[in-house]
C-alpha cells in the first residue's frame, strides 16, 4: 500500500468538505442563549462593536467555538475506546454525564458520538447509553493518507517487510489501470505491513516504470515508499478505492499466518498524480478485525453535483 489510504477521517468525521453544525443553542436561528436575537450588525446589546482582534472589552480572548469542542470530545472518547478503557461491548456514560464531564452541551456530545458512530466505534441508538463495538483501527477515505501517516495518526508504529520485487511485462488489467502501452513493463512489489510489530496486511503494488525504477533502488526495510517518491517529485493526490472480501491465498496465509481460504478485507486502489497520470495500482489485504473503513456521504453534495451537471 504505497499510498496506503487513510489507513486510516464519516457522517462527520471532521475532515475534507465535512459539515460542522454547532451544538450550542445560540447557533440555531442566530439567537442567544437567552433566546434573544443578536443586535443588528453583530453589536452587543449595549450597541458596542466587539473589540478589535475578536477579544472582549475586558481583553479576554473569545470562547472556543462550539464546532471545535465536539472534535476534542470525540478525540478523547476515541482514545479511551481504542485503549480499552470501556472494554468491548461496554457502555459509554450517558449523554448527560458526558456533557457534565466535558463541560459542554448535550448537542456537542451528540455530535461527538456521531463521529464515533460513523467510525464504527459505537452503536447508533439514541436515548440509551452507546455500546462500544470494539477497537478496530478506523481508516477514513475522506482524506488520502499513506499507510505510514495513517498509522502514526493512530499512535501506532508502522512497519514494512519486503517479500518480493519483480520487473515483468504488464498484464492487460495492469495496462488498463496504469494506462500503459502494449509491451510495457511494470514493477510488482509485495510487502507485509505491520502496526506496532503486529502483521495486519499484505500489500501488492504495481508501479509504472518511472515510479518502479525509484522504488527498486530503496533499501528493503524502508517504511514509506510514498515519502521517498515525494522527494523525487512524484505526488499521490487522488485515488479510487474498491472494497470487498476475498479468500486468503497461499501467499497471504504464509505472510499473515492466517488460514488459507479464510476471509480477508481487500482494498483495491488506483492513485494518480496532480495531472491525473496513474502512479500506482495496489491491492491490500487485511486480516479481519484489524481495520475498519469509514466513508462520508452528503445528500447536499449529491444535489449540488446534479445541479451542476444540469447547468452544463
Amino acid at each position: 500500500m504505497a499510498t496506503e489510504p487513510q489507513r486510516p477521517g464519516a457522517e462527520e468525521r471532521p475532515a475534507a468538505g465535512a459539515h460542522s453544525a454547532t451544538a450550542e443553542h445560540s447557533a440555531a436561528g442566530g439567537h442567544s442563549a437567552a433566546g434573544e436575537p443578536p443586535a443588528a450588525g453583530g453589536h452587543s446589546a449595549a450597541g458596542e462593536p466587539p473589540a478589535a482582534g475578536g477579544h472582549s472589552a475586558a481583553g479576554e480572548p473569545p470562547a472556543e467555538r462550539p464546532g471545535a469542542l465536539y472534535r476534542k470530545v470525540a478525540a478523547d472518547l476515541r482514545e479511551a475506546i481504542t485503549t480499552g478503557a470501556y472494554g468491548e461491548a461496554g457502555r459509554l456514560p450517558a449523554e448527560g454525564a458526558l456533557a457534565e464531564q466535558y463541560g459542554v452541551s448535550r448537542g456537542t456530545v451528540r455530535q461527538a458520538l456521531a463521529v464515533l458512530r460513523s467510525d464504527g466505534l459505537v452503536t447508533s441508538r439514541r436515548g440509551t447509553r452507546r455500546v462500544v463495538l470494539g477497537g478496530a483501527r478506523v481508516q477514513s477515505f475522506s482524506e488520502l493518507l499513506s499507510f505510514t501517516h495513517w498509522a502514526y495518526s493512530m499512535g501506532e508504529e508502522p512497519g514494512g517487510i519486503l517479500d518480493s520485487l519483480v520487473r515483468r511485462p504488464a498484464d492487460a488489467a495492469e495496462r488498463e489501470q496504469l494506462r500503459l502501452e502494449p509491451g510495457a513493463e511494470v514493477y510488482v512489489i509485495v510487502r507485509l505491513r505491520t502496526l506496532s510489530g503486529t502483521p495486519v496486511m499484505v500489500e501488492r503494488t504495481v508501479y509504472p516504470p518511472r515510479v518502479g525504477e525509484i522504488v527498486a533502488e530503496l533499501p528493503p526495510d524502508v517504511v514509506s515508499h510514498t515519502e521517498v517518491l515525494r522527494e523525487h517529485g512524484i505526488l499521490f493526490t487522488d485515488a479510487d478505492h474498491t472494497i470487498d472480501v476475498v479468500p486468503a491465498n497461499a501467499e497471504d496465509a504464509r505472510l499473515l499466518g492466517c488460514r488459507r481460504g479464510g476471509p480477508l478485507l481487500r482494498e483495491r486502489r488506483r492513485t494518480t498524480d496532480p495531472t491525473g497520470t496513474p502512479v500506482e495500482w495496489s491491492q491490500d489485504r487485511y486480516l479481519p478485525g484489524t481495520v475498519a473503513f469509514s466513508v462520508h456521504n452528503s445528500l447536499a453534495t449529491s444535489a449540488l453535483s446534479r445541479h451542476a451537471r444540469e447547468l452544463d
